[in-house]
């Protein structure tokens, strides 16, 4: 035999605070006229007795399923997961539950996943991926649910929010200059990435039109590559290093330790993603900058929640700023 759940009902609610279901069912979800104090008392005594609205009953009288579709291709989550840790903290307060469908690079599966999703009556989807600068391996546009692109291509006239590369750039060529160097190159990822291309250029704004900047992979190989280049010739070296990832800084800074120049009291480096695994472990750990990914999340969850609402949101490209996280490898952990 089923033991019978001993779940707190609304009628339990009424019957604590000497009221009736009507009223309670209005406090509870913010309708019809009551004095404040009389919502807030019967919202705190439905908080003692652990009562816990039902879901269903919730979902048809606000005809909401107050659930959101996070649909991503980065299946090894580098991008993803703090874009979901962001989502998630905005949304947690207003009642709506997030989950995830990785589909990788699967048309097929990723159309299994959409279907779901609208079979499940979600207030809208949020699309990310690995990269800005391709979609996803599905169609988006028209669906019966508003949809946020959030560090993945979109669709025309549709909301798009991602990381200003350009000015993580900049902040990486000020940090550099702050700390006294002159002799600044970038190395970085293939010019076939837009967000490399982006930060190349702000990079030459910054520093000067014939500035060094050195394409190549996204890899350590790369970084260690650079540096025997770079030491390589009769050039003068360079004492600071903006490289175009974590993992391209920390092959830099290996190589040059493995040469005998010192980081940073020779060559100051700075890195881009602060990827925590690279940057905290590196020796000297990186100084980096950071996507803000969590808070481009929790602007992709509220842009999502202000449209599934109703309310208008103007589409289109919106970049976000992006953060200096000072470590040793450009000169010491202090701010400058």
């Amino acid at each position: 035999m089923v033991a019978r759940s001993n779940r707190v009902t609304i009628h339990d609610v009424a019957k604590a605070a000497g009221v009736s279901v009507s009223t309670v069912s209005k406090a509870l979800n913010d309708t019809g006229r009551m004095a404040s104090e009389t919502r807030e008392k019967i919202k705190s005594i439905a908080a003692d007795v652990g009562f816990r609205p039902n879901a269903l009953a919730r979902s048809l009288l606000f005809n909401r399923s107050f659930t959101v579709g996070l649909l991503t291709n980065d299946t090894y989550g580098r991008f993803t997961l703090p874009l979901m840790s962001g989502i998630s903290e905005a949304l947690v307060d207003h009642g709506v539950s997030v989950f995830l469908c990785a589909i990788e690079d699967d048309p097929a599966l990723a159309k299994v996943h959409v279907d779901a999703m609208l079979d499940k009556q979600v207030d809208g989807i949020i699309a990310t991926g690995k990269r800005v600068d391709r979609s996803l391996p599905v169609d988006l546009a028209g669906l019966p649910v508003p949809v946020v692109y959030a560090f993945t291509e979109g669709v025309p006239g549709s909301v798009i929010l991602t990381a200003d590369d350009s000015d993580g750039a900049r902040l990486a060529v000020e940090r550099l200059r702050k700390v006294g160097r002159k002799r600044i190159v970038h190395v970085t990822g293939p010019d076939s990435f837009v967000s490399a291309v982006e930060r190349a250029d702000a990079f030459r704004q910054a520093v000067g039109p014939d500035a060094l900047v050195m394409h190549g992979a996204w890899t350590e190989a790369w970084g260690h590559e650079a540096v025997t280049m770079l030491w390589g010739g009769d050039k003068e070296t360079p004492d600071g290093i903006f490289c175009g990832n974590d993992q391209i800084a920390r092959g830099v800074v290996d190589a040059l330790r493995e040469k005998g120049v010192r980081v940073p009291e020779d060559v100051s480096i700075i890195g881009f993603d602060n990827w925590e695994i690279f940057a905290d472990q590196t020796r000297p750990a990186l100084t980096t900058v950071d996507m803000n990914l969590k808070e481009l999340g929790r602007t992709a969850g509220l842009t999502i929640l202000d449209l599934a609402e109703g309310r208008a949101v103007e589409a289109g490209l919106r970049k976000l700023p992006c953060k200096l996280v000072v470590r040793q490898s450009c000169g010491g952990d202090r701010e400058i």
